[in-house]
């Protein structure tokens, strides 16, 4: 080494050197004694609201800290994702089977069907109607749409609804490989799956299997029986304007089948329409086309398999809808198949009640008599616990799925009247606004006389015509001053029109909802809410009547006793029973309603009994009731195919018939057979 460069590498050491005080202790002191740096929040050197305002690289980072976060969160879950080997259940479907209250099979259903269809079959006009209903960026997505993300978040954050926001490949992965439910966390790995099979699945058979597998109603997937359920023809068969009838069915065949509700008529036709134009708007139908299509595609009634046919399809829809509400089973998991549902149907009931009303129909002749045209029969048998024994729906559910002893189409009549006593010997009255309330006894006395003015505190009640409402007996007859027993044992309608008054149509109201009539049939709160303005099904007047046999005790009816799965019982919310008036209220109006046999088309033995007429004769009613059964029974007439208005019953049977009651004649029948 020479001697200049060892003269200065001494020079530049002595300038390392440090000075005395100043040593590397001093400055180790410095750096490692400092305080660790901490994010300037709140503000230092500021006051006020602006100090707690954070600053721009505090916004910054933070967002990236939580976006890096959400990053590394989301690939490991992508990463430990896969797409299952396994469908869910819907390629296995099962029958479904009833049983009789005894045990015995009643009926079987077998609504659930599939057919692969090739994407190659399915013309483009009926895929890009699904399409444009569906998702119409499916082919450029990458099976998730941020779009639909952010307002499914939105929605999730708002109200706790997690669905909407969802592509074709979302649904697909949600019908074979996910449950149904709508947690959080089932949409996230959905989310997942979605992407995963974007890239690892071509888009055509994505598409091909979500058209194989979704749901269409009617107890089909797939498009191709869907076809066949609606239209009766094969996919290949369809052009675009039934293509969109059945696009808007995957939004829920509950909300646009026409067959499931009258009301599903329009929201069908308002989703065909946009549906429609919507193919226009991305291209995929031209205008001329389009103009083409100007009446909606009315799809056929669904046909019900042959199980279900004469009254069996009557009971089979009163089980599957009452399984299913108190199940909590939607309409897509149900049609999976695989239950058994054990009814509370009686055979020997059912087939006595069926024989009762086709004798009584034997008697009409609608060919001659035009009075005989449109007769509809309805009838119910529940016990006072609650069980429905038997029901006569209509003729034949495959010919008439309209079941008339589940309608709530008439009025009570005056076989409301009941209730109207049962709620003033609950209640008491008051003859005054805001008076004192005195009991009511089964000896109060009443004015029985016909035409007699309806009064209030304040006068006589006048309608909104501007008339004065009167009391009305049957036959126009007048029996002077009568107690309230013997006015319910003779049906004199004048005094519980006044006592409804009396008691307060509010208190009628909530005793005839406690004891199983439902507050949608319920008319509205005038002076003829006593009378029967009312318009109860046939099953809800036998259950509510049977609260009276019950001692006041009052169960909601119910159809179904227990349900399993593949063997494994389903949960289901029976009904429990409830005091709904008291026990001598309501065997007053037992003592009240019984009579010696052989009046009124009655059997021998004594019974409890209600006759029920409306004023304008559009409905007679049946009710009778014992410790076991209470039968109610109602004769009407209806033009379904017009309006939902009752027709007259003058001239019912024709001359030959007389006064001939149908209904006490149809309950009079039943009852000596299940005596027998």
């Amino acid at each position: 080494m020479t001697q200049h460069n060892l003269f200065g590498r001494m020079k530049r050491a002595a300038r390392e050197i440090p000075a005395p005080g100043t040593g590397r202790r001093k400055q180790a002191r410095r750096t490692h004694g400092r305080r660790p740096r901490r994010p300037d929040y709140p503000r230092a050197g500021r006051s006020g609201w602006p100090r707690w305002v954070p600053s721009w690289r505090l916004v910054l980072g933070s967002c990236l800290t939580l976006v890096a976060i959400l990053l590394t969160v989301v690939g490991i879950a992508y990463a430990r994702t896969d797409i299952p080997k396994d469908l869910n259940a819907f390629a296995t479907q099962q029958d479904t089977v009833y049983y009789w209250a005894d045990g015995t099979p009643m009926a079987r259903t077998g609504w659930v069907s599939r057919q692969e269809m090739p994407l190659s079959k399915i013309p483009d006009h009926v895929r890009w109607a699904v399409l444009a209903a569906e998702n119409a960026d499916f082919y450029t997505d990458h099976g998730i749409s941020m779009q639909g993300i952010t307002r499914a978040l939105w929605r999730t954050v708002s109200d706790g609804d997690t669905q909407g926001g969802s592509t074709i490949t979302q649904q697909y992965v949600k019908n074979v490989y996910l449950s149904q439910d709508q947690s959080f966390s089932r949409k996230f790995t959905e989310m997942l799956l979605a992407v995963k099979l974007d890239r690892h699945v071509d888009k055509d058979k994505i598409l091909q299997d979500y058209l194989n597998t979704s749901w269409f109603g009617r107890g089909t997937y797939g498009l191709q029986r869907a076809a066949q359920a609606y239209y009766g023809k094969e996919v290949t068969e369809l052009d675009a304007s039934e293509g969109a009838f059945l696009a808007s069915l995957l939004k829920g065949a509950s909300l646009y089948d026409p067959a499931v509700n009258p009301r599903n008529h329009a929201r069908a036709v308002e989703r065909w329409r946009w549906t429609l134009d919507r193919m226009v708007e991305i291209g995929r139908l031209s205008r001329a086309e389009r103009a083409k299509y100007t009446s909606f595609p009315e799809p056929k009634p669904p046909h019900g398999p042959s199980s279900t046919g004469g009254q069996k399809g009557y009971l089979v829809q009163l089980a599957e809808s009452y399984t299913k509400r108190v199940g909590h089973i939607s309409d897509a998991r149900f049609d999976l198949g695989g239950y058994q549902i054990y009814t509370t149907f009686e055979k020997p009931r059912m087939t006595a009640l069926t024989r009762s009303v086709r004798e009584a129909r034997g008697a009409l002749d609608p060919k001659r008599r035009k009075a005989d045209r449109h007769v509809r029969f309805g009838a119910a048998s529940v016990a006072p616990d609650g069980r429905i024994l038997a029901v006569y729906g209509g003729p034949d559910f495959e010919r008439q799925a309209f079941n008339e002893s589940n309608a709530s189409t008439v009025p009570a009549g005056s076989a409301f009247t009941p209730f109207v006593y049962a709620a003033g010997l609950q209640h008491g009255i008051a003859r005054k606004r805001n008076g004192p309330r005195s009991a009511v006894t089964p000896s109060t006395v009443y004015d029985g006389d016909d035409d007699i003015p309806i009064t209030t505190p304040e006068g006589p009640y006048w309608d909104r015509s501007g008339k004065m409402v009167k009391g009305k007996n049957d036959g126009n007859r007048s029996y002077g001053r009568i107690s309230l027993h013997d006015a319910m044992a003779k049906s004199v309608n004048s005094p519980f029109l006044q006592l409804g008054m009396d008691t307060g149509l509010k208190r009628i109201r909530s005793t005839a909802e406690a004891s199983g009539l439902l507050p949608s049939s319920f008319g509205p709160p005038v002076p003829a809410f006593a009378m029967g303005n009312s318009t109860p099904s046939a099953i809800r007047m036998a259950d509510a009547y049977g609260t009276f046999a019950a001692h006041g005790m009052h169960t909601d009816p119910y159809s179904v006793s227990k349900a399993t799965r593949n063997g494994e019982p389903v949960r289901l919310d029976l009904p429990r029973a409830r005091r709904a008036i008291r026990p001598a209220v309501a065997d007053e109006v037992t003592a009240a309603l019984t009579r010696p046999g052989g009046s009124g088309g009655a059997p021998s033995a004594p019974v409890a009994a209600k006759a029920g007429t409306t004023e304008d004769d559009t409905a007679r009613w049946y009710i009778g009731y014992d410790p076991v059964a209470a039968t109610a029974v109602v004769v009407y007439r209806m033009d379904l195919n017009r309006s939902l208005a009752p027709l007259p019953l003058k001239g019912l049977g024709g001359a030959s018939a007389g006064d001939r009651d149908f209904p006490a004649q149809i309950w009079n029948t039943y009852t000596k057979a299940m005596t027998k």
